[in-house]
C-alpha cells in the first residue's frame, strides 16, 4: 500500500487546535465540532438538527472565527424570496446600469436557520448554489467563495408551517447531525460562568487561513484506501438498498461523500490510509439523512441510526 505522509501531522495538529478552541465557546458538542470540521475540509455541507438554544449558530460562527472566515445567517421563512438569500440586480441612476447586489450567500460559512420554513422555490434557491457553487441572475454567473459551506438547521419538534426538504435535496447535504443537550457537568458550567454566549465568541482567535483549507482539500486525495476497506464501504452502502424496512436507499453519492469523510477522519487522526474505523465512525452521519423508512417500519418505531446500527453488526469488518 503507498502511503501518504506529508504534512499530515500538521492536520491532526490543526484539528486538536480547531477542537480546543471551539470548545471554549461551543460546550457539549465535541463529536459534532469534529464531524462539522471534516466536513468542511471536504466541502460537504451539514444539516443540523436540534431544538432552539442549543448553540447551533454559536457553533457556525465560532467555526468561522477558527478559519478566519466570513458569516452569515439567514433566517428562512414562510415569505423569504429567493433574492434574499442570493441577491439581486438594482438600478444604478447614476451610471444607468443595473448592478448587482450580493445576498447574504456569498460568504464562507452560511446558517440557514430553520430551512424547512421557507417554501420549496427559495429552498431551491440556496440548494441549487450549494451544488453549483455559483449564483445566476439574469443570465450573469456570479461565482460563490472558493471555501463555501452551508450549515442548515431544522427543529425536529413543530412540523405546523414548515416545508419538508425533497430526497435528492436532502442528498446534496454531506452530513445530518443531531445536536442535543450538554450533560449535566457541562450545563453546570455554563451556569456558573454566566457569560452570554457572545462574550465567550469573542475570545476565538484564528487557527488555520482558508487557503490552508484549501489545500488540506487537494491533500486528502492522497489519502489511501485499501481494496478490502473500500468494499466494507461498499457493502454499508449497499445494505441500505437491501434492508427489508428502507424504502430507499442510501445513493452512490452517499458513497463518495462516506469515502471522503473517511480519508478527512483518517488525515485528522495522523495516519495516510483510511481504516474500517475511520468508515464506522461516519456512517450515521452520512447517512441517516438519506434512508426513506417504509412506512410500517416508521409505524413499528424504527429510525434510520437503528438501521444503520443493524448493518454496521451484520457487514463483516476487514482485518
Amino acid at each position: 500500500m503507498e502511503k501518504y505522509t506529508a504534512n499530515l501531522s500538521s492536520i491532526q495538529a490543526v484539528t486538536e487546535q480547531v477542537m480546543r478552541t471551539m470548545s471554549q465557546s461551543v460546550l457539549g458538542q465535541q463529536e459534532n465540532i469534529r464531524i462539522l470540521w471534516a466536513s468542511l475540509l471536504i466541502g460537504g455541507h451539514v444539516l443540523l438538527e436540534g431544538v432552539p438554544g442549543l448553540g447551533k449558530t454559536l457553533m457556525v460562527r465560532s467555526l468561522a472565527q477558527v478559519i478566519d472566515g466570513t458569516s452569515a445567517r439567514i433566517q428562512f421563512t414562510p415569505d423569504l424570496m429567493p433574492s434574499d438569500v442570493t441577491g439581486t440586480k438594482v438600478f444604478d441612476l447614476q451610471s444607468g446600469r443595473f448592478s448587482f447586489r450580493k445576498g447574504p450567500i456569498f460568504t464562507n460559512i452560511l446558517l440557514a436557520d430553520e430551512i424547512n420554513r421557507t417554501p420549496p422555490k427559495t429552498q431551491a434557491a440556496l440548494l441549487e448554489a450549494m451544488e453549483e457553487k455559483q449564483v445566476t441572475i439574469d443570465g450573469d454567473t456570479f461565482a460563490l467563495p472558493p471555501l463555501f459551506l452551508v450549515v442548515a438547521t431544522q427543529n425536529p419538534i413543530e412540523h405546523e408551517g414548515t416545508y419538508l426538504l425533497p430526497e435528492a435535496q436532502l442528498d446534496r447535504f454531506a452530513v445530518k447531525l443531531m445536536v442535543g443537550y450538554p450533560d449535566e457537568e457541562q450545563e453546570m458550567f455554563l451556569l456558573s460562568t454566566h457569560q452570554l454566549d457572545e462574550r465567550r465568541e469573542k475570545k476565538l482567535q484564528p487557527v488555520v487561513s482558508i487557503n490552508d483549507l484549501l489545500h488540506i482539500r487537494t491533500e486528502l486525495e492522497q489519502i489511501a484506501v485499501e481494496p478490502a476497506v473500500m468494499q466494507y464501504l461498499l457493502s454499508i452502502v449497499r445494505a441500505t438498498r437491501k434492508h427489508p424496512k428502507v424504502a430507499l436507499g442510501a445513493s452512490p453519492r452517499a458513497g463518495l461523500t462516506l469515502l471522503s469523510l473517511a480519508k478527512a477522519e483518517a488525515a485528522m487522526n495522523g495516519r495516510a490510509f483510511v481504516t474500517p474505523d475511520d468508515i464506522k465512525g461516519m456512517v450515521k452521519p452520512a447517512l441517516r439523512h438519506r434512508l426513506i423508512l417504509h412506512p410500517d417500519g416508521e409505524l413499528e418505531g424504527w429510525k434510520a441510526d437503528d438501521i444503520l446500527d443493524e448493518i454496521l453488526q451484520a457487514t463483516v469488518v476487514p482485518r
